[in-house]
């Protein structure tokens, strides 16, 4: 597959199938993603890949978090902070096409809420990642970090896997100390739900649109 291909078929995909992906081809794509790019060889990313029972743990300690109040602790500022103008429209835009596609009105805040909590039961995959960086590092750093989680999307896709970032794996970060093996001062800034899709789920049919090439773009000669 081209590097072109695997660009395009990327997407956010939110139904898996319950098959594990075999140990052997995961570690074969986290040791090729190790190869990402960073500023002066730092590398300062780390990857917990949570899967199988301890997977499942996991989920029912976050959702018994969320359910009883307890307040999000994320390390690093939420993406969605301090977003204005066109960032906020285009972050508007994408809640209500992930939401129309699946027939909720904004009205309808019981289903809204539903179908948020799915984040944190990683949307039926198999396997979860928590992608951490010391907390002493900053936005300059966290560069390399989208670098590397970008190589490790595209990888899983040209082995015909799919995946999900999410920031609201960020939010919960207890319970993933206790399981998820992190480096010490280390602090999540995302997670990765991630497996193979489960074709003809109403979910996977969302699709964002992305802004024309002028918008984000500057040719100067």
């Amino acid at each position: 597959m081209h590097v072109t291909q695997a660009i395009k078929n990327r997407r956010s995909i939110r139904g898996f199938k319950p098959d594990a992906i075999p140990e052997a081809t995961l570690r074969e794509i986290l040791d090729t993603a190790r190869h990402a790019p960073s500023n002066c060889n730092t590398q300062p990313w780390h990857f917990t890949v949570v899967s199988g029972e301890a997977r499942a743990r996991l989920q029912e300690a976050i959702m018994a978090e969320i359910l009883s109040g307890k307040a999000p602790s994320p390390a690093f500022p939420p993406g969605d902070v301090g977003l204005t103008g066109v960032y906020k429209e285009r972050q508007y835009d994408c809640a209500m096409t992930y939401y129309g596609t699946m027939g909720i009105e904004r009205h309808e805040k019981d289903k809204r809420q539903a179908l948020m909590l799915k984040n944190w039961e990683f949307f039926g995959a198999p396997h979860v990642g928590f992608l951490s960086m010391p907390v002493s590092m900053g936005p300059v750093n966290g560069v390399d970090i989208g670098i590397y989680l970008q190589t490790l999307m595209l990888l899983l896709v040209e082995h015909g896997m799919a995946s999900i970032p999410q920031g609201a794996l960020a939010f919960y970060p207890d319970e993933v100390l206790k399981i998820a093996n992190l480096p010490e001062g280390h602090g999540i800034i995302c997670g990765l739900s991630f497996g193979y899709e489960q074709e003809g789920e109403q979910i996977n049919k969302v699709v964002m649109d992305r802004a024309p090439l002028e918008d984000t773009v500057t040719l100067i000669s």
